[in-house]
């Protein structure tokens, strides 16, 4: 089950597309004293070979994602890295049995069972559709596979940090 609705993504991506420089830059301080880890994710990449404009494209992504989650009117635990590591650590093994499958046809109707599974599907679909067009457009680096990697596990922290139980839900 989807804790972002569709109606919140729309929200988010509308707002984030709204938002000048100020605003972002002001955006990025409320991730910082809010989900430091996920800002720290992104801030890293430049020491692993990843250009400023290239970070830039992940930046905007978290951006979205962070907006996401404030518009689902949750409220979101602290994302710490361990969740990030573990989260990095279950994409790697998926990628490496996706790679593993005999085929194209195969690797494509795994691929899209496990978006179709995903408990963040329309956030999911949102970055890797960006990701895909993103890709389109720049030149190929070998430090593009960090920046697609941050991307898809924003999402997948997003999707599977354990959110804290509150009084009316253990009621229930």
């Amino acid at each position: 089950m989807s804790r972002i609705s569709r109606n919140a993504l729309l929200r988010a991506i509308q707002a984030v597309q709204e938002m000048n420089n100020e605003q972002k830059l002001g955006l990025a301080e409320e991730i910082f004293s809010s989900q430091p880890n996920m800002l720290g994710s992104v801030l890293v990449l430049p020491r692993l070979g990843v250009s400023a404009a290239k970070q830039e494209f992940v930046l905007e992504i978290l951006f979205l994602c962070f907006q996401a989650m404030k518009e689902s009117a949750l409220t979101w635990p602290l994302i710490t890295e361990d969740e990030q590591e573990n989260q990095l650590r279950r994409h790697n093994i998926l990628l490496r049995f996706f790679a593993s499958l005999d085929g194209e046809s195969l690797q494509n109707s795994s691929m899209q069972q496990f978006v179709d599974g995903h408990s963040e599907q329309d956030l999911l679909a949102w970055v890797m559709t960006k990701c895909r067009e993103w890709l389109s457009e720049s030149v190929r680096e070998e430090s593009d596979k960090y920046v697609l990697q941050v991307a898809v596990n924003l999402v997948s922290c997003i999707a599977f940090v354990p959110m804290p139980v509150t009084c009316s839900q253990s009621i229930q």
